[in-house]
């Protein structure tokens, strides 16, 4: 239908008939405004008043649906075209409308999902101890202090301090004091065993017979180590080391994974045992209540 056409007819026949917008308007129970609209071609009468607006303008519904005045003879022919029209229209309105249903269900949905997306991930994060990302629930969460790989390392040095004492001791009064890097903690699927990957540097020191303390063995190596877990206790199952010579690449491919590897590679030139050394210093002289280790 041409909707600006059919406008044009709805003017000039109000107007032949001496009524203004609004007396039409008050005819038809509406407003102004929607007279003006469809004489401009902006829209179309609602299916509900086109029979009361074709009464007020006497004119026949065809002759509305045709933008003018029709003769006889065109009667027939208009009326299969209308009839075409109308359906055309309808189809073309009821996709506006669809359209119009689907962008307001975007805009409600869109929100409530992202609302809904952001609540899952904080709640899945609280339930992982961690901390919330968006906290726009209106309250504060704040995870527990996790203290795991913290205690995973204590249990490691102690593991091999104590080791070290019993099994390397060569004079009265050493003792053996341990550094760990930790590169990676692998957790089990049963979170009750882990798989360490470290660096770890150790020193012995004992007094002299002129009581100076001296360094005595020590060594500077990769460790893999497994920790089990019992409750909140941490402790060392068991330990290898790459095997020196030509079996050290094999065993470093075999017990570390790739990404740890390109770490240990730096490690002479990143500072690590030096760093670990430093450690062990502020602990020989706590120990043997020293000013300065020389």
């Amino acid at each position: 239908m041409d909707s600006k056409k059919i406008g044009n007819f709805i003017a000039k026949r109000r107007k032949e008939l001496g009524l203004t917008q609004l007396d039409l308007a008050n005819k038809l129970n509406i407003t102004d405004r929607a007279i003006s609209k469809w004489e401009n071609g902006r829209g179309m009468p609602d299916i509900s008043l086109i029979k009361p607006l074709c009464n007020e303008l006497k004119i026949t519904v065809n002759d509305l649906l045709s933008g003018e005045k029709l003769q006889e003879s065109e009667i027939k022919t208009k009326s299969e075209e209308n009839i075409i029209n109308t359906l055309d229209y309808s189809k073309k309105k009821q996709k506006n409308y669809i359209k119009i249903i689907i962008a307001a269900t975007l805009i409600i949905a869109i929100p409530i999902i992202t609302l809904f997306s952001m609540f899952l991930i904080d709640f899945n994060r609280m339930r992982n101890n961690e901390q919330v990302v968006f906290s726009t629930w209106g309250f504060k969460y704040t995870a527990p202090i996790d203290l795991s790989s913290e205690k995973i390392e204590i249990a490691i040095e102690n593991y091999l301090t104590e080791l070290n004492d019993l099994e390397y001791k060569h004079h009265k009064d050493e003792k053996y004091f341990v550094a760990s890097n930790i590169y990676l903690i692998e957790e089990t699927l049963t979170k009750a065993e882990y798989r360490v990957y470290a660096w770890v540097y150790g020193q012995s020191y004992y007094p002299n017979e002129n009581g100076e303390i001296v360094s005595g063995s020590g060594y500077s190596c990769p460790y893999m180590i497994i920790v089990g877990r019992i409750n909140d206790d941490y402790y060392v199952s068991s330990y290898e080391t790459p095997r020196d010579g030509s079996y050290y690449p094999q065993d470093m491919k075999r017990l570390f994974p790739i990404y740890v590897r390109y770490q240990m590679d730096e490690v002479y030139s990143d500072g690590t045992p030096e760093r670990l050394k430093l450690e062990i210093d502020e602990r020989v002289k706590e120990y043997f209540n020293l000013e300065k280790l020389d």
